[in-house]
């Protein structure tokens, strides 16, 4: 089981490619909580995650 709030702290301290491998290499999170993490990424940065993502 994933600890979010953990998971959650370590995206928010994160840099931005810090955060991308959070996002891309974390299981077993609901949609909802991605979209949570997601709230906390600099969206000018998106179009890097969207490549990340494949």
């Amino acid at each position: 089981m994933v600890n979010f709030q953990e998971v959650k702290q370590r995206f928010i301290q994160a840099d931005v490619d810090g955060k991308i491998e959070i996002y891309t290499t974390t299981q077993g999170l609901s949609v909802d909580q991605f979209k949570e993490l997601l709230k906390h990424f600099p969206l000018q940065h998106l179009d890097k995650l969207e490549r990340a993502m494949g």
